[in-house]
């Protein structure tokens, strides 16, 4: 009897463990990533894209083609791209560009078939398909010091918004090696100083130069030296800085 329960207790364990072995993993998962299109079949984005989708946020899409950026719930059960309503920014695009927001929407109603391998997502439609790939392999993450930023929205508690005079002025921001930072406001030249930290700067006082602008320019000259005030949370994706503080006041910047 004795050697009868331990047969038995083997062959339990062995099953045990044959249908643990059984088990498959689930299909990769884009979650907490970002990709940036590297080819489009059918269609083409209007203004040349890239089309950039991010699945940073649980359950969200993020999404941008080259004009206005847009976010949404997704689904991504059962292998098919489920987008709720889009919210998008609302930015005129020149030229050709202005219809890859139309181009974005007609590939979301779509519900495109979606696979990942590696670092490669194809999304597939009836009509064609877009690879993309990871976004840290296609733009690596800029580093904060040496990098020249270029200012892209103004960042308040209740939105991110672009404007004509933001466009046109281009503020930007450089912070060197040695913890001085020169840049310029949209208006006036600007220089001071940044302790760059793993997730936050702090920035010292700006001294600027003096020249009148147009009230539009001003205002954006203001937005600025506020989000550059003091100390700053910071993160990095790709070329784009983000930089906000304790107040929700701050700015999304490109590298140039």
């Amino acid at each position: 009897m004795r050697t009868t329960a331990t047969v038995l207790g083997l062959l339990t364990f062995a099953s045990l463990t044959a249908c643990a072995g059984d088990a498959q993993p689930g299909p990769p998962d884009p979650a907490g990533r970002t990709f940036v299109s590297t080819s489009v079949e059918g269609d083409p984005i209007p203004g040349g894209g890239p089309l950039v989708l991010g699945f940073t946020d649980p359950g969200r899409l993020s999404v941008e083609a080259g004009c206005n950026q847009g976010s949404a719930d997704v689904d991504l059960s059962g292998g098919r791209v489920v987008a709720g309503p889009l919210a998008m920014t609302l930015m005129a695009c020149p030229g050709e560009a202005a219809g890859a927001d139309a181009w974005v929407a007609a590939l979301l109603d779509a519900q495109p078939n979606w696979t990942l391998g590696g670092d490669t997502l194809t999304l597939t439609t009836p009509t064609g398909s877009v690879t993309l790939t990871d976004e840290k392999v296609v733009l690596p993450d800029r580093p904060v010091v040496g990098t020249t930023w270029t200012v892209t929205a103004l960042i308040s508690p209740d939105a991110v918004t672009t404007t004509e005079a933001l466009e046109r002025t281009a503020p930007q921001l450089l912070i060197a090696g040695d913890g001085s930072a020169s840049g310029f406001t949209g208006c006036n030249r600007m220089t001071g100083t940044a302790d760059v930290q793993r997730s936050s700067i702090s920035f010292g006082p700006w001294a600027t130069t003096r020249m009148a602008c147009p009230p539009d320019v001003s205002e954006v000259e203001r937005a600025v030296l506020a989000a550059l005030a003091g100390e700053t949370g910071y993160s990095v994706h790709s070329d784009s800085l983000r930089l906000v503080n304790s107040d929700g006041i701050g700015l999304t910047l490109r590298a140039s």
